[in-house]
C-alpha cells in the first residue's frame, strides 16, 4: 500500500499553496479540497439548516478521495483529509450551533466507522501560521466554513486537540509564517520526513 501524506492546519494556513508547490518537484496522486463542486455548500452558505447534510457530504467526499488515493502506486498527497473534516470541521460547526448534539454524534458515528474501514494516514503534515497572515487570507475568501479569525483560532485548538491524541512519529508540525512562495524550507522538511531521514 502506498504512502498517504495529509495537509492539515487552519483555513488560510497555505495547505493548497504548500501542495502545489510539493507536486512541481515530486510526482504525487493528489486530492483537494473541492468547496465550489461540493452539492451542499452553497446551500449551507444561505441556510444552516443544511449544515448536517453538508457536512455528511464532505465526510464521505473525504473518504472517497482517501480510498482513491490509496489505489494509486505513487505516494499520496492530501488537502485537508477526512480527519481534518470530522475533529476540526464538524466540531467547529457545533460549537457555532449550526449542528445540534444528535447531528454532531451522527458525523461522529459515521467519521469513526469509515476510519475503521480506512487505513489513518501515513504522515500528517500540520501547518501553522502567524495570526495575520491567516486573517489577510481569510478576509480575501467568501466561504461560510471560516468567517472569521476567531473561527480560526477555535478550529486551531480542535486541531491541536485531535493531534495530540495521534502517535507522535505520523506528526510533522511546520511554521509556514515566513515561507517563501516555492516552499521551499517546507518541501525540504517533508522529503526528508517521508524518505525516513528524521
Amino acid at each position: 500500500m502506498n504512502q498517504l501524506i495529509v495537509i492539515v492546519g487552519a483555513s488560510g494556513v497555505g495547505k493548497t499553496s504548500l501542495m502545489q508547490a510539493l507536486c512541481k518537484k515530486h510526482d504525487f496522486a493528489v486530492a483537494y479540497e473541492t468547496h465550489a463542486e461540493r452539492p451542499f455548500q452553497k446551500l449551507f452558505k444561505h441556510d444552516a439548516n443544511y449544515a448536517l447534510v453538508n457536512q455528511l457530504d464532505y465526510l464521505i467526499h473525504k473518504a472517497e478521495q482517501e480510498k482513491d488515493l490509496r489505489q494509486t502506486d505513487k505516494p499520496a498527497l492530501m488537502d485537508g483529509g477526512l480527519d481534518l473534516d470530522f475533529y476540526g470541521f464538524t466540531r467547529l460547526f457545533h460549537a457555532h450551533n449550526w449542528l445540534s448534539d444528535l447531528d454532531f454524534d451522527l458525523c461522529r458515528r459515521f467519521h469513526s466507522l469509515i476510519r475503521s474501514m480506512l487505513p489513518p494516514p501515513d504522515l500528517i503534515v500540520v501547518l501553522n501560521a502567524d495570526e495575520k497572515v491567516i486573517q489577510q487570507r481569510l478576509d480575501s475568501r467568501d466561504r461560510i466554513n471560516i468567517a472569521s479569525g476567531e473561527d480560526a483560532k477555535l478550529l486551531e485548538k480542535f486541531i491541536n486537540e485531535w493531534i495530540e491524541s495521534v502517535d507522535s512519529s505520523k506528526i510533522l508540525k511546520l511554521d509556514v509564517s515566513n515561507e517563501t512562495v516555492e516552499y521551499e524550507k517546507s518541501i525540504s522538511v517533508i522529503m526528508d520526513k517521508i524518505n525516513g531521514k528524521f
